[in-house]
């Protein structure tokens, strides 16, 4: 059977710069969460000896609660990084992440509150914490835009050069200097290394057709605005000046630009933006 028409299914395009701080907070919580999951979850003093249980001697609670919270985490941190918010049964993902962080860090507390001649552990304790961490983070990072920079900033180009613009001529550049073809002579008078002059009438040499498009990064002078990819005339995103975006696609004159929350759209007005 021939494999010509054969298509290769791509995953979605994952864009970890688009995490947050906020994320940064989310994801260093479900570390400390995960490990606290280890650790003694209470202790008790029995027939003379004193017996420390870990989360784990009890499923419910190591998987339901402690792992409940670290995929809570997962989900979060995996909707944000996808190109376009992802839904289970109508539900965004992160609101189905935060949800099990909050139900994770309520179910902890009253566990906290509710020992009944059992001394707390240091995984309870800890657990509560980074269950509460996780959760504040989670609801505060849309609503707080000091938790909504970037966790990883854009590399910023040395000089970054208006988009389209040519690199000055100098040394190394290929219209800087001619050169003369390998093992050509000199002729007669003319200094050495000078390229002698064209042939009157000779037809200029082929231009280098342009090259296939690649994504780079871009920054805007003032503030442009950001459209639909549907050709629609809303308004989903404004650039500003001073951030670094991604063009991912050229069409025509405009470029699809995505944004560090994982936005995509078009940028109509690509005049004078400089590119790294």
């Amino acid at each position: 059977m021939s494999t010509d028409d054969e298509t290769t299914y791509e995953g979605p395009e994952v864009n970890i710069r688009s995490l947050t701080r906020g994320d940064g907070v989310v994801i260093g919580a479900a570390v400390v969460l995960f490990i606290a999951s280890f650790l003694d979850f209470y202790t008790y003093s029995g027939f003379g000896a004193e017996v420390s249980r870990s989360a784990w001697d009890n499923l419910g609670t190591g998987l339901g609660t402690y792992m409940g919270a670290v995929i809570g985490a997962v989900l979060i941190v995996v909707n944000r990084c996808l190109p376009q918010p992802r839904k289970v049964a109508g539900l965004d993902l992160a609101t189905v992440g935060t949800a099990f962080a909050i139900l994770a860090a309520w179910t902890l507390l009253w566990t906290l509150i509710d020992l009944d001649n059992v001394d707390a552990g240091a995984g309870l304790v800890l657990g509560f914490i980074a269950a509460l961490v996780l959760s504040a983070a989670a609801i505060a990072t849309p609503l707080v835009p000091a938790l909504q920079a970037a966790l990883i900033p854009a590399p910023k180009p040395v000089a970054p050069q208006p988009y389209g613009a040519q690199p000055p001529g100098g040394y190394g550049y290929p219209g800087a200097q001619p050169q003369q073809p390998y093992g050509a002579q000199p002729q007669p008078g003319q200094p050495f290394g000078q390229q002698p002059p064209a042939a009157q009438g000779a037809a200029p040499a082929p231009q280098p057709a342009a090259a296939d498009f690649s994504p780079f990064w871009f920054a805007v002078p003032v503030p442009r605005p950001l459209f639909s990819e549907d050709g629609s005339p809303n308004q989903i995103a404004e650039l500003a000046p001073g951030t670094w975006y991604l063009a991912v696609e050229q069409r025509g004159a405009a470029l699809v630009a995505q944004t560090q929350d994982g936005r995509r759209g078009v940028l109509q007005d690509t005049s004078g933006i400089q590119r790294g």
